[in-house]
Order: structure tokens, then sequence, then C-alpha cells
């Protein structure tokens, strides 16, 4: 696990009821890394946030981090 995938995990065990239940897994490609999200069915809503607001917030951490990096990073939320 990269940094930016424990600091991503540590974030959002934050912001939910269930942290146990939440997992990232990253897979790398030549162009940068793809971050999917998982967490508890009833902590779905509160990591998407009202009209995704919560979500974007998310994505935009992880564009800070592009700059720093030099690498794209791609957010995907499953449930």
């Amino acid at each position: 696990m990269s940094e930016v995938s424990a600091q991503l995990t540590e974030l959002v065990k934050l912001m939910v009821d269930r942290p146990e239940d939440v997992y990232v897994d990253e897979f790398r490609d030549s162009v940068g890394a793809k971050l999917d999200l998982t967490v508890a069915e009833e902590d779905l809503g509160k990591v998407i946030g009202r009209q995704g607001r919560t979500a974007r917030a998310l994505r935009c951490v992880l564009g800070a981090r592009e700059t720093r990096n030099d690498i794209e990073y791609e957010l995907e939320i499953l449930d």
C-alpha cells in the first residue's frame, strides 16, 4: 500500500461509522494510479456526501497529491 492509499484510508476512517470496513485497493500503470474505495453500505452516503461534495473534496485532495508526486490519481467509490 502506498503512502497516498494509507492516507486516504485514514481520512475516510475518520468520516464513517464502521472504520473497520474501509478498504482502498490501488492499481498502478504507466500513467498513474486508480484507487478503489470500499466502505460499508450504510456509510456510502457519508463518503459521497450531499450532491457528491465529499467525494469531490476527496478527489481534490488527490489532485493536490498529483502535482506533488507527478502521478495521476483516479478515485472510484465502489458500492
